[in-house]
């Protein structure tokens, strides 16, 4: 149980709020910190151009891209890969346009998991965002964006703009919660270094998708697989003609669903030569369940990453966990594609990932199946061709169990991937694996430019 000593003179401040969010967030110290530093402040308000969402409404769905625009929700907010987004009817865009996002902009969730954020790149502008993400939009007149965006998302700013939650089942903030925060201005050439460098991670991540989707368009052409676009768009048939001899192994009709069998067709009918994933890499590991015990000191634990925020651009631990004998062998290193092993269908399960950033270093729990590879033109071509829809539908076919399917070692290398010459395959596989080490140095610069904030604010507040 966490408690604390709250002064009466500090609720105004809060406006008179009784509920624990406010003083035990690390909000308090946090805004006590900035009162006193020698440097000036400005409202968040007084720096940008305006804090709103787009509205609740209901949404228009449609399937073509002539008619919508991708639609990011807020559980898609700190994504890497954008690219398997819905649709909403441009009509309604144009009629409500809050619900526009451009780069530059801070994003935040506003409701649910409050308080993660995202800077919009330009491969994200012109999109549509969900009423539960706040636009701060910076006037950058006043403020470099990618400044305000560094500070938003540091230490500093988290626990202000989280202290603004209100709510008990279903928690929120609105934009009056966070437009008076206080914004420490650092000089002029300290905060177009960091603004630099949060848009050179931005920019970095554009160029990764970029590459990612041109590699992958040119390995489907090249390899004689449909689309993965085409696929997205494309409703699968309702029924299937299922051969007796093909139920042999398995009944599920989710493995013999009309969507896995158009996606074989290719292999079934020998347009396209065909490997067994089992036969390219090096290993294929389902690690057993560990001990987890939560500690906070670094010296003594080790970050813990869950599945669910691999696929982020800046994964982040779902805890820290006791160092324990053999930990290191939890850590993917570079040469391996993850693939998280048991949830919904309609979710990430099946989703090749590359590891970036800490992921890489950190535990990886047991619910992603690790396969090894030998080198990274092998890391980079299977995670290339899983992470095709082509991949991707076998997959998730081959997942098993009624109420959390799960895919096992022995379903994950029976998957067919193209078998491309080995100068095509090595140079697909190098250009993808480069999308890993893209979005690592993103990483890098964006990690380095909250660092400078950090040390100039804590330097200024020792100095005081």
């Amino acid at each position: 149980m966490k408690t604390a000593v709250i002064r009466s003179s500090w609720m105004p401040g809060y406006g008179y709020r009784l509920d624990c969010q406010p003083y035990l967030s690390g909000a308090l110290e946090t805004k006590i910190l900035l009162e006193k530093l020698p440097l000036r402040k400005d409202k968040l308000s007084r720096v940008t151009a305006g804090i709103y969402h787009a509205g609740r409404e209901s949404r228009q769905w449609v399937e073509s891209r002539e008619y919508g625009v991708p639609f990011i929700s807020g559980g898609d907010v700190q994504k890497a890969d954008l690219s398997d987004l819905p649709l909403i009817a441009k009509r309604q865009v144009e009629r409500t346009p809050r619900f526009t996002i451009r780069a530059g902009y801070t994003l935040i969730t506003r409701s649910g998991t409050i308080g993660k954020m995202a800077y919009g790149r330009r491969d994200m502008d012109g999109m549509a965002c969900s009423e539960h993400v706040l636009r701060v939009v910076p006037d950058t007149q006043q403020i470099p964006s990618g400044y305000l965006y560094a500070y938003l998302s540091s230490k500093f700013g988290v626990p202000l703009v989280v202290s603004g939650t209100y709510g008990s089942i279903i928690q929120g903030i609105e934009p009056e919660h966070i437009e008076g925060l206080p914004v420490p201005r650092l000089g002029d050439a300290l905060e177009h270094e960091i603004h630099e460098l949060v848009e050179s991670a931005a920019e970095l991540r554009a160029n990764a998708n970029g590459i990612f989707h041109e590699t992958l368009d040119s390995f489907e052409k090249e390899a004689g697989l449909p689309s993965t676009v085409e696929l997205l768009r494309t409703k699968a048939p309702l029924d299937v003609v299922v051969q007796s001899a093909n139920l042999l192994g398995r009944l599920d009709n989710n493995f013999h669903s009309p969507r896995h069998y158009a996606v074989l067709r290719p292999y079934s009918e020998g347009r396209v030569k065909a490997v067994h994933v089992g036969e390219l890499a090096n290993s294929i590991v389902e690690p057993v369940r560990f001990k987890r015990i939560e500690h906070d000191n670094p010296e003594h634990s080790v970050p813990l990453y869950g599945t669910g925020d691999m696929g982020d651009v800046d994964p982040q631990p779902i805890s820290r966990i006791t160092a324990f004998p053999g930990h290191a062998s939890y850590a993917p290193g570079k040469l391996a594609v993850l693939i998280p092993r048991s949830g919904q269908l309609n979710g990430i399960i099946g989703t090749a990932v590359l590891p970036i950033g800490g992921v890489r270093t950190g535990v990886v729990s047991e619910h992603a199946i690790r396969i090894f590879c030998q080198n990274e033109a092998d890391t980079g071509y299977l995670f290339l061709a899983l992470r095709s829809e082509t991949g991707r539908t076998q997959l998730k076919a081959r997942a098993f169990g009624g109420s959390i399917p799960t895919l096992d070692v022995k379903n994950i290398s029976a998957v067919l991937v193209p078998e491309l010459t080995p100068t095509r395959r090595e140079y697909f596989g190098k250009t993808a694996f480069q999308v890993a080490k893209l979005r690592t140095d993103a990483i890098e610069k964006e990690t380095l430019a909250r660092e400078k904030l950090v040390s100039a604010i804590e330097h200024s507040s020792d100095s005081n």
